[in-house]
């Protein structure tokens, strides 16, 4: 039994993080904003814990509701998409703030709150996109998302460093997925995403620390 920590789990791919890791027969701690999104967390008997990744009250407040645990797994899943724009659209001042402060500061801030609480060898996983590798760029749709999940897979990439020894940390591109952020029209469901990176994340080397990973598993250019 793993004992795993999800955080963004109140629907679409955290959701089905917890669907999928509950019935395996793991322990599951996940957070969500909405007392919604608390109640379907412990309908799936899952510990439910309050947390607003853009709220620094919030996110400083992790670390007393997790004293004690020791998670094998952690998923960073929340975060935003924003405006959805074309070409160079300079995007509004609040929803730079949004995005960035969701995707990115979020995870800076709840990193150093986690450290105590991970289990020898955990694997730290940051959900991040393609749409975030410079290498593999087509277009500019979005571009303040993708500049976040760029920044993302940078967090990623000094939180691999400091732990190097500790834990496992890698950035994971869930595929182009069927949530309310990847639209009814995507390539794959959430079952199979989930069940892919969760197969990946079991299988983990220490010289993996630090990749960032398709779903399946195959590698990622930056």
């Amino acid at each position: 039994m793993k004992h795993v920590l999800i955080i963004g789990a109140s629907r679409g791919l955290g959701l089905e993080f917890v669907r999928q890791y509950r019935e395996a027969g793991d322990r599951v701690v996940a957070t969500a904003r909405s007392d919604e999104g608390l109640a379907a967390l412990q309908a799936l008997g899952a510990k439910a814990l309050r947390l607003d990744v853009a709220s620094v009250a919030s996110c400083a407040g992790l670390a007393w509701q997790i004293d004690g645990e020791a998670f094998d797994e952690v998923v960073l899943n929340a975060g935003v998409f924003g405006a959805r724009t074309d070409g160079l659209v300079t995007p509004a001042e609040a929803d730079f703030d949004q995005v960035m402060h969701t995707n990115v500061l979020g995870p800076m801030r709840l990193l150093p709150q986690l450290l105590d609480s991970l289990a020898p060898q955990a694997r730290v996983a940051m959900i991040s996109s393609i749409m975030g590798s410079l290498a593999l760029r087509e277009n500019s749709h979005g571009w303040l998302y993708r500049a976040s999940k760029a920044a993302l897979n940078s967090v990623m990439r000094d939180a691999a460093l400091e732990l190097a020894g500790r834990a496992i940390c890698v950035s994971l591109h869930p595929g182009w997925v069927r949530t309310d952020m990847g639209g009814a029209g995507a390539d794959i469901d959430p079952a199979t995403s989930i069940g892919g990176m969760r197969a990946l994340l079991a299988r983990l080397q220490p010289s993996d620390n630090g990749g960032f990973f398709n779903f399946d598993g195959q590698p990622l250019a930056w």
